[in-house]
């Protein structure tokens, strides 16, 4: 009985390591701390200037990373460079790491696909009613982009982790 016990806890043990091993080959290339720039920190908006609502529900004002899907993480935008950011929109540009997930998801690579940004919409924060926040984001590819990815997507932001993407 405690041998069938020990191999168990050994097994469980065992898939748990691999299990951590495989999703973090799932993470896009991260630039090293003598490379990344101080900037990266969310940054707090002054009062009056609209925000982009991130996934753990922190407003950012020129943000220089954004991750686009909230739920695995396979897609998301880094060094982002803003030439506007105001109430009627924001532009900028960056480019958009998406995982292949070839074979599948934790086995896969992300590719890095050069984008222009625009922000758009505005609607009142429902966690922090005092401040306006983007509604949409749209990215337009440059050059190649993910298979099955139009040459113009847009996407719906979220008002926080708690409600939808609306």
């Amino acid at each position: 009985m405690r041998g069938s016990v020990v191999g168990t806890a050994v097994t469980l043990a065992a898939g748990a390591l691999l299990a951590a091993g495989t999703t973090a080959s799932a993470s896009p290339p991260t630039p090293s701390p003598a490379t990344t720039p101080a900037a990266t920190a969310t940054a707090q908006a002054p009062g009056g200037e609209r925000v982009l609502v991130d996934c753990f529900a922190h407003r950012n004002v020129r943000p220089t990373d954004f991750i686009l899907a909230c739920g695995d993480g396979n897609s998301r935008l880094k060094g982002l460079h803003w030439a506007s950011w105001g109430p009627g929109g924001a532009r900028g540009t960056g480019t958009n790491w998406v995982n292949d997930c070839k074979p599948y998801c934790a086995a896969g690579t992300f590719r890095p696909y050069p984008v222009e940004i625009r922000l758009s919409g505005g609607a009142q924060w429902k966690k922090h009613p005092s401040f306006e926040r983007y509604t949409q984001l749209s990215l337009t590819y440059t050059g190649a982009r993910p298979q099955g990815f139009g040459h113009v997507m847009s996407y719906p932001l979220w008002d926080g982790p708690t409600s939808p993407r609306a």
